[in-house]
């Protein structure tokens, strides 16, 4: 099947691929450094960018650039609470978030971009350090998401977070290469 150009720019770098099988260290250190990474490369993807820019949907339909930045600690926060739950129970079912209301929210107007980029870095450096400490055991832990009908362990779920920095990261920067700014 032929991509389609809104698919094309809904996912620039495609959908995410969860693995079946436990994550090795390498894997599992190479998707931390993408983690690790991503405010860094948010902030630089940003840089420069006047209000008009930033208030500009990445596609038709979709959030704009100050939305996608808010959206990032939304959504990362959300992660790394459910990471430190499937830690300390034993599977919890995860409350899920409608993140398309939480993007409309007022807060994402009035709050200036470089607050959710200070919040995401800070969050990423906690994240990342507790990361880094798991067993492999801990990487098998699960929790049920009931918006997905589906149980994750914690490699998947690095995973998914690894490519959703990404992705976000790439609406983006694929944005700033066809407006050229």
């Amino acid at each position: 099947m032929e991509p389609t150009p809104d698919l094309d720019l809904r996912f620039p770098i495609g959908q995410p691929v969860l693995p079946d099988e436990p994550l090795d260290r390498g894997a599992r250190t190479a998707y931390m450094a993408q983690i690790a990474t991503l405010p860094d490369l948010v902030r630089t993807a940003v840089l420069g960018l006047s209000p008009a820019q930033l208030d500009t949907p990445y596609r038709p339909g979709g959030w704009t650039v100050r939305q996608v930045i808010h959206h990032l600690p939304d959504s990362h926060l959300n992660s790394y609470t459910r990471f430190k739950l499937a830690l300390t129970e034993d599977n919890p079912t995860v409350r899920p978030y409608e993140e398309q209301l939480w993007a409309e929210l007022p807060d994402n107007e009035a709050t200036p971009v470089a607050v959710s980029l200070a919040l995401l870095e800070a969050l990423h450096i906690r994240w990342i350090k507790l990361l880094r400490n798991l067993t492999d055991a801990q990487w098998n832990r699960t929790f049920y998401h009931p918006g997905s009908q589906r149980t994750f362990t914690l490699d998947q779920v690095l995973v998914l977070y690894a490519w959703h920095g990404r992705h976000h990261l790439a609406h983006i920067t694929e944005l700033r290469k066809r407006q050229q700014w």
